[in-house]
């Protein structure tokens, strides 16, 4: 009978065996959370800067908006409206309201101002919001843009 030669078995040991370095240590964790705070951060300035802007470009948005619907009110009925608030009623010839009532706020929640007797020179009674601040120190107006 034959003889089987006979077989060593070596075990060589790396340090962790997988199931035991399956998660993140706290070190590694910090440095991401500290990398995501960074980079929000610096993004953040942008990001403000970015909805302010978008805030002015929608109130001019809206006056030109309002601007022409004054306009088509008066081209219907031979007067320009007396408020901005008649935009938003029925009006004597049955027609539906023109505008919704939160039309006439501005991006700030403040309401439009309107002034039927200060025409610009497009013709139109002025339209303006008063920005950011809510005073008329930085007006916007249909008088400001084309």
């Amino acid at each position: 009978m034959l003889k089987r030669p006979a077989t060593t078995t070596v075990t060589v040991t790396t340090g962790a065996t997988p199931a035991a370095r399956s998660g993140f240590t706290l070190m590694e964790m910090l440095v991401v959370v500290a990398i995501i705070v960074i980079i929000a951060g610096a993004a953040t300035p942008l990001v403000l800067n970015y909805m302010a802007q978008a805030r002015l470009d929608r109130a001019k948005m809206d006056i030109k908006k309002l601007e022409t619907a004054v306009s088509n009110y008066n081209l219907k009925h031979g007067t320009f409206p007396q408020s901005l608030q008649e935009l938003t009623q029925i009006d004597n010839l049955g027609n539906p309201p023109v505008l919704a009532q939160q039309d006439l706020l501005d991006p700030w929640n403040q309401p439009y101002q309107y002034n039927p007797g200060q025409m610009t020179q497009r013709g139109v009674p002025q339209i303006s919001s008063g920005g950011p601040n809510g005073q008329m120190a930085n007006v916007l107006n249909n008088d400001s843009f084309k």
